[in-house]
């Protein structure tokens, strides 16, 4: 096991005393911690674990060739990097400067716009004073009220298909129920969810390794039309003040201070993308957990107190976004080998975190309630997710009335994740359950037989 130390190298050097196997598609030079892994191999996206549990045993700290930067795979090296204030989000001289340094951007100026203006990409202390504006009109308490709307909504959506005895749950009910939230949360017409997604997912797509022309092309333009129509509903609120989230962002204040037009249109476009993106992929990842452990999937949300760890589980186990990256502002030795220059870029490997057997017993076995349980799915330090509270509480609603109105729920076969590293998704969920035949009653017919 990796000795705990307090130093960076003493945390990252050693390894275990154990036989680790390598997967064929991965490729390591020990003496240099180079490794190639192609994000895109059917393998390793089918099955990334077995790559962590490689990596872990022999290189918890390497150099991922494909992406040109060194990656953290061990828990506590990415728990440590997550709370080190020497690693942060803001590109150096800012975003503009560092993606177009020798790049025409022009295409993806409005991309590049909203990018630029996220609290996501930047560092005290503008990234306090947006977070601090944003987070009073996103708190638990208001979260906990969504309670109620959450079991309804997931309730109409089962109502749809529950006659059907089959489905593909991720059109169905993974991705309508937290877009439909996020977007009532905003005050967002509910009917535009579906556009929101398409949006959303369009400008996502450019997190993935190496995008296409097109991709950028098709992110730029959801990119415009999304900021387009927030604009819309923001002027609408200033015209009339809302008792809805965006309502609440527009006037919100701190000292006097208040969020300008592109913080504020760049605020709720990030609400609204990680409202629903990596929930989406969870919920379907949690189903597909939970229905391979066989038996009554309603055993593991019979109360509250049992909802809740099974939830943190699922988080843990197989979580929807596996790679999160921070810009170095001064020179950091991780390792003899790994030194990081400012500037420089490093990858968190949570998902890899999560299933380190030198924080985890039996990482790799689904055990709700375990004493260890400790996942960095939201991350950690001052960028630690703002909407976990929500997250956490559409899961913990909408697995009970999923299971509870489906006691029967099965796999179809087994599904699939699609290619989207560093997100972490099924293309489909295609599931299945008994549904009772009932015959129709002709007392006079019945009646007529008898005779």
């Amino acid at each position: 096991m990796r000795q705990n130390n307090t130093g960076w190298s003493g945390l990252c050097k050693a390894g275990y005393n154990t036989v680790m196997i390598r997967p064929p598609y991965l490729h390591l030079t020990p003496a240099t911690r180079r490794v190639r892994i192609d994000p895109h191999d059917s393998q390793f996206i089918q099955n990334p674990y077995a790559a962590y549990a490689f990596l872990q045993g022999t290189a918890p700290v390497f150099f991922w060739e494909d992406y040109g930067f060194w990656c953290l795979a061990g828990y506590d090296e990415v728990n440590r990097a997550l709370r080190d204030k020497r690693f942060g989000r803001e590109r150096p001289g800012g975003y503009m400067q560092s993606v177009s340094a020798g790049v025409d951007r022009a295409h993806l100026a409005d991309f590049d716009a909203l990018e630029a203006g996220s609290m996501l990409e930047l560092e005290p202390p503008v990234h306090t004073r947006l977070r601090t504006l944003v987070n009073r009109a996103f708190v638990s308490r208001q979260v906990e009220r969504l309670r109620p709307r959450i079991e309804q909504l997931a309730s109409d959506l089962i109502d749809r298909f529950e006659d059907d005895g089959a489905v593909d749950l991720l059109p169905a009910f993974a991705t309508p129920l937290p877009s439909v939230v996020i977007a009532e949360m905003l005050g967002v017409p509910a009917d535009m969810a579906a556009q929101l997604v398409e949006w959303s997912n369009r400008m996502v797509a450019m997190y993935m390794h190496a995008p296409t022309r097109a991709t950028e092309l098709a992110a730029n333009a959801a990119a415009r039309d999304f900021a387009s129509f927030i604009r819309g509903e923001v002027e609408a609120r200033r015209n009339g003040p809302a008792d809805d989230l965006l309502g609440l962002l527009v006037s919100a204040r701190d000292e006097g201070d208040r969020l300008s037009d592109a913080e504020l249109v760049s605020s709720a476009i990030l609400l609204l993308n990680a409202g629903h993106e990596a929930t989406v992929h969870q919920i379907g990842n949690a189903v597909r957990t939970i229905l391979n452990e066989g038996g009554d999937p309603r055993r593991f949300f019979e109360t509250p107190e049992a909802a809740e760890p099974t939830v943190e589980e699922c988080l843990r186990i197989d979580p929807p976004l596996h790679m999160f990256t921070r810009y170095a502002s001064e020179r950091v030795e991780l390792t003899p080998e790994a030194i990081i220059e400012p500037g420089q870029q490093i990858g968190l490997l949570l998902g890899a975190a999560n299933n380190d057997p030198a924080a985890f017993d039996a990482p790799r076995r689904f055990l709700p309630g375990r004493a260890d349980q400790k996942n960095v799915t939201f991350g950690a330090g001052i960028h630690f997710c703002i909407g976990a509270p929500l997250a956490r509480l559409e899961l913990q609603v909408a697995l009970k009335v999923l299971f509870d109105r489906l006691p029967t729920l099965r796999l179809a076969y087994e599904p699939t994740y699609r290619d989207s590293y560093h997100f972490h998704g099924l293309d489909r969920l295609k599931v299945e359950w008994w549904v009772p035949k009932y015959q129709p009653v002709n007392p006079i017919a019945n009646e007529a037989a008898s005779d």
